[in-house]
């Protein structure tokens, strides 16, 4: 599989953020990607007041959703992008979309929210509880995750015992002490316990970091951005994952299971601040 990181800094304007994305996809489709993953969020980007985000959210059949599963009708490639779309409590779902030849595929919502580092996303978003999602492509099986889930790892453990090759983590990794250590070192780590690829696509901007990069399944990290926008491109093998499954056999050896069952989200929790 050929997989293409998008990276960029996402504004207010809807259809600014849809020109940036369908441009990604004729990039993607001119370097011979299989797979074009975006940050998430990228349906716009709220810096000053979040509660914006629940009248800008759209529906998956409204028109930025639309417009880009529009843009790959026909192209070869498959697109994971982050948006947000109204919940029925007037809030709004945290939504990857996967989109290829000019249809919606699947959907993920965002599992665990940043309640974390002074930060409060349940306050206007609404947490899932979806089971993993995982598709096929380019011959290899991709789970899906956003952002804050990359700190749990029972959710990568249930995409790896599901199939998954491949785990694609689209965010908007919020500058601050030791975060860019942490993006990375939780990157490596869900990679090589789990002896699969990792794609992290970061939002850049003023807010976050960006540092989009690729992990293979034994913990390197390989191809990578720095903070501009860009586009990164990788090639993911299925040799390379059964080699590191022979010399690391952990899903193999593992002596327990994890149990899929969501738990209750726990309202009324203050976020720790820093």
């Amino acid at each position: 599989m050929r997989v293409a990181v998008g990276q960029f800094a996402a504004s207010e304007d809807w259809a600014d953020n849809l020109a940036t994305c369908t441009g990604y996809v004729r990039r993607a489709e001119r370097a011979g990607a299989d797979l074009l993953v975006l940050p998430e969020g990228v349906l716009a980007r709220f810096t000053d007041d979040f509660t914006r985000l629940r009248t800008a959210a759209q529906p998956l059949d409204g028109p930025f959703v639309t417009g880009l599963v529009a843009a790959t009708a026909g192209t070869g490639v498959t697109v994971v992008a982050g948006v947000h779309e109204p919940s029925p409590d007037g809030r709004a779902y945290n939504t990857l979309v996967v989109a290829a030849d000019g249809r919606i595929g699947t959907v993920y919502r965002k599992l665990h929210l940043y309640d974390a580092f002074g930060s409060q996303e349940s306050a206007n978003v609404v947490p899932a509880d979806n089971a993993p999602v995982t598709f096929a492509c380019g011959g290899l099986t991709v789970g899906l995750m956003t952002c804050y889930d990359v700190r749990f790892p029972e959710l990568a453990r249930l995409l790896a015992t599901a199939g998954a090759d491949v785990l694609v983590l689209p965010a908007a990794w919020v500058r601050g002490p030791l975060k860019e250590r942490h993006w990375e070192l939780m990157l490596a780590a869900r990679a090589v316990e789990n002896t699969v690829y990792v794609v992290g696509a970061g939002e850049c901007g003023p807010r976050n970091i960006g540092h989009s990069m690729v992990v293979d399944p034994l913990g390197v990290v390989g191809t990578r951005l720095a903070e501009e926008p860009g586009l990164l491109l990788a090639e993911l093998t299925a040799e390379r994952i059964a080699d590191a499954r022979r010399r690391l056999p952990v899903l193999a050896n593992r002596r327990f299971d994890v149990d899929p069952t969501p738990r209750p989200v726990n309202e009324g929790v203050t976020p720790c601040v820093r």
